[in-house]
C-alpha cells in the first residue's frame, strides 16, 4: 500500500542527501583563491543559504513531525525498534544546535581567514556522516516498522500531516513564495545534484 506520508519523507531525504552531496562537494573545492568576480563572497553565500535551508525546514518543519506524530505511533506498536527510536530522537534534539554550530565556524572561516577553514571541514564531514546514518537508520528500522504495523487510522492521520510538507527544494509541489530567493540562490549556484553550478 502507498503512504503519502511515507513518500514525503523520503523524498525529503533525497533532498536533504542531495544538499549534503553539494555542501561536501562546495567545501572540498572551496572558495576561488583569486577572489575574482565577487566568486569568494558567492562561495560562502551559498554555503551560508545551505545551511539556512537545513534548519529552517528539516530542523523545524520534518523532524518535528516525525518525532510528535510518526514515533510515537511506532513505538506503541513496535517496541521492540525503540532503541532505534531513543537514537533518532537524540539526533533530533542535537540537530538545530549542530547545524547553528557550522554556521559559526562558516563565519569565522570568512571572516577570520584561512586559518578557521580546517575547523568547519572536519565539522561538515562529522555532521554529514551524522544526518546519513540518521536517515539511513529510519529508512532500514522505523519506516519498515511502520509499513507493517501501522492502521489505516495511524496512516490517515500522517498523510494528512505530511501532505503539508512544502520542502523549499522539491520540485514536485508548489513553493511557499517566501522560499523563492533561498531557492534560487542555492540552485544557481550550487554544483549538482542540487544545483546549475560548476561541480
Amino acid at each position: 500500500m502507498n503512504h503519502e506520508a511515507l513518500r514525503v519523507i523520503r523524498d525529503e531525504h533525497a533532498t536533504l542527501a542531495a544538499m549534503l552531496q553539494s555542501l561536501t562537494q562546495m567545501v572540498k573545492r572551496g572558495p576561488d583563491p583569486e577572489g575574482k568576480g565577487g566568486q569568494h563572497e558567492r562561495f560562502f553565500d551559498v554555503l551560508r543559504a545551505m545551511l539556512f535551508y537545513i534548519d529552517e525546514f528539516p530542523e523545524k518543519h520534518h523532524h518535528p513531525k516525525e518525532s510528535d506524530l510518526l514515533f510515537p505511533r511506532v513505538a506503541r506498536v513496535a517496541p521492540h525498534v525503540m532503541a532505534a527510536i531513543d537514537q533518532l530522537e537524540r539526533d533530533h534534539m542535537q540537530g538545530e544546535q549542530n547545524v547553528r554550530a557550522l554556521m559559526h565556524l562558516l563565519m569565522a572561516w570568512e571572516y577570520l581567514g584561512d586559518t578557521r577553514r580546517q575547523a568547519f571541514e572536519d565539522e561538515v564531514a562529522r555532521y554529514v556522516a551524522f544526518y546519513l546514518e540518521h536517515m539511513r537508520l529510519e529508512e532500514t528500522v522505523v519506516l519498515p516498522e511502520a509499513e507493517r504495523s501501522l492502521s489505516d487510522a495511524d496512516w490517515h492521520a500522517l498523510n494528512a500531516a505530511f501532505a503539508t510538507n512544502q520542502d523549499p527544494l522539491n520540485g514536485r509541489i508548489p513553493r511557499d513564495p517566501q522560499f523563492d530567493r533561498l531557492f534560487t540562490r542555492i540552485v544557481m549556484l550550487a554544483p549538482a545534484p542540487v544545483g546549475l553550478g560548476e561541480s
